[in-house]
């Protein structure tokens, strides 16, 4: 068949497939951004942003996709007089380090292997020195399906005195992120993740201990300057007036979810499609214990490529997964199961895997994928 957008079966790890209310809203005629109607729109989404985050604190909307939103939080709070501790084991830790080099002339950056858990122990090391002024991670890492375990550093990181800085791109409204409890300063998440809302915003949260820490950085993305201007329910620049009005609808829909309910769907997607890889005789790329629940990273099966397996589902199913990135790439795929994702996501998705491993000879057993998530359904 041909590879149709408007009616594929979308399970990317983001952006994810945007609900028709979400898509209407952005059908509004031109607004005035210095008016008072998006000004109302402005409020109403400050009102509903702790549905999100789980939390109540300074939250902001920046135009820009969530990479904007990490520039604006590493920028305005990295230190300057002190190090700073930046964690990474994926693609994306790789882009935290690339960013906060820019900002910081003292960095100490601790890696782990793709896929492979932080080694807490050394975290603990570099923060028992004292010179740490704030430690940077990825939560959820999408490029190897690792959610990162912050429960191991954060009371380290908060005895330290340190700021607690996390990427939550694909992590918010995917997996639960204690704000509050692991006393993180900041967490920046992208609005075409967990929240199912087109890409172009990051939205950021801040204590007030990080409101109170912030510095100029970039131009454009200078916290200070978002903050004023949103004590009333302005922006300092020109919005991405159609993404606001989505970004409202998207969270009206988290609302009438609830957060729980959709972290706790997220979750059992997860579970299924992990079982189904079983199943199917594949195998995860990250250690089981730490996969994601946003996304699952499976090794391709030996002697099968992106052009036997990944193109095969997009041009002749019609179902659209992610290969992997850098040395990943046609190594492994993945399977996005965030935001409004669903069980006929899966099902249709995992019958196509069954039929193209089947027609190579790679199939142990007809049917027993499907049967493992309709046993994980509601």
């Amino acid at each position: 068949m041909t590879f149709d957008p408007e009616t594929t079966t979308f399970l990317i790890a983001g952006p994810v497939r945007i609900h028709p209310r979400v898509l209407r809203a952005m059908s509004m005629p031109s607004l005035n951004h210095r008016g008072d109607y998006f000004h109302g729109v402005v409020g109403e989404i400050r009102e509903l942003l702790p549905v999100l985050f789980g939390a109540k604190g300074r939250q902001l909307i920046l135009s820009g996709s969530g990479t904007s939103g990490l520039e604006a939080v590493y920028s305005s709070l990295v230190p300057k007089d002190r190090r700073t501790l930046v964690l990474s084991n994926g693609n994306f830790g790789e882009r935290t380090d690339l960013i906060v080099r820019r900002y910081s002339s003292s960095v100490t950056t601790i890696s782990a292997p793709w896929g492979q858990p932080l080694p807490a122990e050394q975290v603990h090391a570099e923060l028992a020195k004292g010179d740490v002024g704030a430690v940077c991670v990825v939560h959820n890492e999408t490029s190897v399906g690792l959610a990162n375990d912050l429960t191991a550093i954060a009371p380290a990181v908060r005895g330290s005195g340190a700021l607690f800085l996390v990427d939550g791109i694909s992590a918010v409204a995917g997996i639960p992120v204690e704000i509050e409890k692991w006393g993180i300063d900041a967490v920046v998440a992208g609005s075409q993740k967990g929240l199912a809302a087109p890409a172009g915003l990051a939205l950021v949260h801040l204590s007030e201990r990080a409101a109170a820490a912030l510095h100029p950085g970039t131009f454009y993305l200078d916290l200070a300057a978002h903050l004023k201007s949103l004590e009333k329910n302005d922006t300092p620049w020109t919005p991405a007036v159609p993404l606001f009005l989505a970004l409202r609808e998207a969270l009206l829909l988290l609302k009438e979810e609830g957060l729980a309910t959709r972290l706790e769907r997220t979750h059992r997607l997860a579970e299924a499609s992990r079982a189904a890889v079983d199943a199917l005789g594949l195998s995860l790329f990250p250690e089981r214990r730490h996969a994601s629940d946003t996304v699952t990273a499976i090794r391709n099966p030996e002697g099968l490529g992106d052009a036997e397996l990944r193109k095969v589902l997009e041009r002749q199913y019609n179902i659209l997964v992610q290969g992997g990135q850098g040395a990943l790439t046609g190594k492994i795929f993945r399977i996005g199961h965030m935001g409004i994702a669903d069980w006929p996501d899966l099902l249709v998705t995992f019958a196509a895997l069954e039929r193209i491993l089947g027609k190579a000879g790679r199939l142990p057993a007809p049917g027993r994928a499907l049967a493992a998530i309709v046993e994980r359904m509601p």
